[in-house]
């Protein structure tokens, strides 16, 4: 495999994670544009309720600000020690997918097992990742 191939799957994030913005920010300006909401309450977002459709994309981009941190530095980790196996590309990759799909199902139909389902899977990718990057610096140390 190619050094610090893990990059491609970090980009998949960084793209999962602007569309997720592009999404909220059109929600908020079709809620203000419909009357559901006023442009003031973004100043401070006080005085009034978020609508459902902006509260929903406004949480899913904030999650994507949490879990996805260690995901980052699982991958900075692995390159810093030169870890560039395929099982870490793989579990870099199952990451991304599993989060898009969680991705999908919260900004989509919003299915909450469905959704558990996916996050959860996305924790046990992420712990694996970490198990085999722990798992490597300790081999070559």
């Amino acid at each position: 495999m190619r050094p610090f191939a893990v990059i491609y799957p970090m980009f998949a994030m960084v793209l999962l994670t602007a569309a997720t913005l592009v999404i909220l920010f059109r929600s908020r300006v079709r809620a203000v544009r419909q009357g559901k909401v006023t442009a003031k309450y973004f100043r401070i977002y006080q005085g009034e309720t978020e609508p459902e459709e902006t509260a929903k994309p406004a949480r899913h981009f904030t999650n994507l600000f949490e879990a996805p941190v260690l995901f980052y530095a699982g991958c900075l980790a692995a390159m810093v020690t030169h870890d560039d196996g395929t099982s870490l590309l793989v579990l870099a990759w199952l990451y991304v997918l599993a989060r898009a799909v969680h991705s999908y199902i919260h900004l989509g139909p919003n299915r909450l097992g469905r959704r558990i389902n996916a996050y959860f899977a996305s924790w046990l990718v992420l712990m694996a990742l970490w198990i085999h990057v722990v798992v490597h610096v300790t081999a070559v140390s």
